[in-house]
């Protein structure tokens, strides 16, 4: 069983100032536990109720057999390492990951996702979800967004968090750096050029900002071209993350 100690530790990465000076977060639930089990994130310990274990049996000795550290915890005390209000019993612990947008070649990689102060964890997760959907493969994200590995954000993401290059901390020079490797931005907006209309050609970054401020001044500024999705309805916004499906997927259709 888990100790005290341990469970103290592993309930503090709750909290972003642990994960931080960690570099350790929490994944919660069967499905993001095996994306992440899957993926190059190293895995410090899984830790499961009882139940858990005992109704996954098949899926413990494979757990064994790759020499996973695996912790049983009480469900009391499960309840203190969870995120949810109905856990499902299983929680991975793994190790950040960074990656350096100047050593990165970006190597056939035709479009990129730029999100700019998005502040809300579900969408922040939906839309890493989304870019994993359509096949992009790196995800730049602004600075005063949301925490990447906030437990929110990886839950929203459905393991996706775990198939992306994501970095982090973004500033302007960085995106005009990326001007320089023959990518050209698109900027979404409530007021820009019809998206079923728009023909794209070449490398391109596609720019998703907060719904409720817009894209910033200086994001409009070094974009390239300014696109929309053209409003039928009475509704004032589109949720970021459905907005970056329709765009995506128009965005996508010729690669």
């Amino acid at each position: 069983m888990i100790s005290r100690n341990e469970l103290k530790y592993f309930s503090s990465l709750l909290h972003k100032k642990y994960r931080l000076k960690e570099n350790k977060f929490l994944a919660e639930g069967e499905k993001i536990v095996l994306e992440g089990l899957k993926s190059n994130f190293s895995c410090d310990v899984i830790i499961a109720t009882p139940s858990f274990a005992d109704q996954n049996e098949e899926l413990f000795r494979s757990l064994v057999s790759n020499k996973i550290r695996i912790e049983i915890a009480s469900a009391p005390d499960f309840k203190r390492i969870s995120d949810t209000e109905t856990p499902q019993g299983i929680i991975g612990v793994f190790q950040t990951k960074h990656w350096n947008i100047l050593h990165e070649k970006f190597n056939n990689e035709n479009i990129l996702l730029y999100l700019e102060n998005i502040s809300e964890p579900g969408n922040l997760g939906t839309l890493l979800r989304t870019a994993d959907w359509f096949g992009v493969k790196s995800v730049l994200i602004s600075k005063n967004a949301v925490e990447l590995f906030n437990p929110k954000v990886i839950r929203a993401s459905m393991g996706s968090i775990f198939h992306l290059k994501i970095f982090t901390e973004i500033e302007l020079k960085q995106l005009i750096y990326l001007k320089s490797k023959k990518y050209s931005f698109l900027c979404a907006d409530l007021n820009g050029k019809n998206i079923f209309d728009f023909h794209k050609s070449g490398n391109c970054i596609l720019s998703m900002a907060n719904e409720s401020s817009g894209p910033s001044q200086e994001l409009l500024k070094i974009s390239d071209e300014v696109i929309t999705i053209p409003k039928l309805g009475e509704a004032e916004s589109m949720n970021v993350s459905t907005a970056a499906s329709v765009l995506l997927s128009q965005l996508t259709l010729n690669i």
